[in-house]
């Protein structure tokens, strides 16, 4: 059995999603030690709570948003300034626990202190992530606005998380491939075990999953589907119109889901994969600015799995015909499925395997 240190970005559901993945299809075979912040350290911790996986907090690292609810990349950055200044001081303190603990291997998705403890001892790492997308991916086909998003984010991915030993990219689509310096492994997204277990079936509602600082337009034009709308993200709201609003346990939340008509959301590359897999027709609205995201809804709209718009273009209307769309997009939606976790434990025992069989450290 190895030891293994896993670092978690807390923004989003995703990343921690796809760590619960990983962590369900290695403890028991490996001791696995988690790092993380924000909503990953609140959805992991109290799962994990009495087990074998330790969960341990990290400084978060949180994004910003202006007025018009479109991702502010300058208050993300000068917002997270004081960790950013601190970096080596965190750095530090995990170097200590490292030599302390000494554990085989260190996985880290998209969450920075890790990778750089890591080589500073010159222990093997794992990236598994979905970002690193925007590093390995060969754009040429996107249109030039998206290229130019590309472009300016994979500089930025490429310093907040380092890598170094391998990158294992999760993604519901798989996009060609550009030459880079380390070797990349495509996998699917990486499913939940009750992501796996569910049983779909079709019913009235739809799904629709929103950020806590989401417009109100977004919210008024779910007011005018046709259907029942199952709204999380939000936290509990009084009805409105046809919206009923839930807190999102992520039991219930795949329950719902795999019980539903369809699902509306950011453009999330988890959440995206798990509707696919669980049979659902997605439409995709990108967080405003989010440059990733209308990458991920590009892709999605190419599958012909589900569609996407912009925010301001969502209204009743688009709702209307996306779900009139439902029966077409099936098959696209059934090809489109893909579960990366045997393929991701593959390169996780892989790598272990070669630690193991250096040199002593």
């Amino acid at each position: 059995m190895s030891r293994i240190f896993y670092g978690i970005a807390g923004e989003g559901r995703g990343h921690a999603g796809r760590a619960r993945a990983l962590i369900e299809a290695l403890r028991g075979r490996h001791e696995v030690t988690a790092y993380a912040s924000g909503f990953a350290l609140e959805m992991l911790a109290p799962l994990y709570a009495g087990t074998e996986v330790e969960v341990r907090a990290l400084p978060r690292v949180a994004f910003h948003y202006d007025v018009a609810h479109r991702l502010d990349y300058p208050r993300t950055f000068f917002g997270n300034l004081p960790y950013l200044l601190r970096m080596n001081e965190h750095v530090d303190q995990i170097v200590r626990v490292m030599e302390r603990e000494a554990p085989d291997l260190v996985i880290t998705d998209f969450e920075p202190a890790l990778p750089r403890a890591a080589s500073k001892l010159g222990l093997p790492t794992l990236s598994v992530d979905h970002q690193h997308f925007l590093v390995t991916s060969d754009f040429t086909e996107l249109p030039r606005d998206l290229r130019a998003c590309a472009a300016f984010m994979g500089p930025f991915v490429k310093a907040f998380c380092p890598y170094r030993d391998e990158l294992v990219v999760s993604s519901f689509f798989e996009a060609p491939l550009a030459p880079t310096d380390c070797l990349v492994t495509q996998v699917g997204v990486l499913m939940q075990p009750n992501v796996r277990s569910a049983v779909p079936e079709r019913g009235d509602h739809f799904v629709a999953y929103l950020r806590r600082d989401a417009s109100a337009a977004a919210i008024e034009a779910l007011s005018h589907a046709p259907v029942r709308v199952h709204v999380y993200g939000l936290g509990v709201r009084p009805p409105r119109g046809q919206p009923d609003f839930f807190d999102t346990h992520p039991t219930r939340f795949i329950e719902d889901l795999a019980t539903s008509r369809a699902l509306v959301t950011t453009a999330g590359n988890q959440l995206v994969g798990e509707a696919l897999w669980l049979g659902k027709p997605v439409l995709a609205v990108p967080e405003p600015g989010n440059f990733e995201q209308r990458i991920n809804a590009y892709f999605l709209a190419r599958s012909g799995a589900g569609r996407a718009c912009e925010l301001e273009e969502l209204d009743g209307s688009v709702l209307r015909r996306f779900l009139a769309d439902q029966d077409a997009l099936l098959p696209a939606v059934r090809r489109a499925r893909r579960d990366g976790v045997a393929a991701a434990v593959a390169r996780v025992e892989r790598r272990l395997a070669v630690a193991v069989a250096a040199p002593a450290r």
